[in-house]
């Protein structure tokens, strides 16, 4: 039976594997804020897949109040860096074309393999 403790542990972890991901692996044109930035929406994007939360960017804005530059700034960086994949939905309204972000199941799974040893 899964104690209370697990899903503190997990949110530890995939803290923490992120950080190591961004921090030891810097990209070409890439500043230490911008790397920084990435790491603190990487830990609102895991927040809201917890919650269910579809990871768009308007949910994104809405979280975070940052502009939409703001955003992308950041998300380009994390798809490069294959820690976000990126997928064209309907917006809200049906008519359009929104981008839809998720964390990649292989992230989830080294997070499961951590643990398990």
């Amino acid at each position: 039976m899964p104690s209370r403790f697990d899903s503190h542990w997990h949110s530890l972890s995939f803290a923490a594997m992120i950080l190591r991901e961004i921090m030891d692996n810097p990209l070409e044109n890439e500043t230490a804020s911008s790397r920084l930035k990435q790491i603190g929406l990487m830990s609102v994007l895991y927040y809201m897949h917890l919650a269910n939360k579809k990871l768009t960017i308007a949910n994104i804005i809405e979280e975070t109040g940052l502009t939409r530059g703001g955003i992308w700034e950041a998300v380009d960086f994390l798809i490069q860096r294959k820690l976000l994949t990126e997928t064209q939905i309907k917006n809200s309204l049906g008519r359009g074309r929104a981008r839809q972000f998720d964390i990649p199941e292989r992230i989830f799974e080294k997070l499961r393999h951590f643990e398990n040893t």
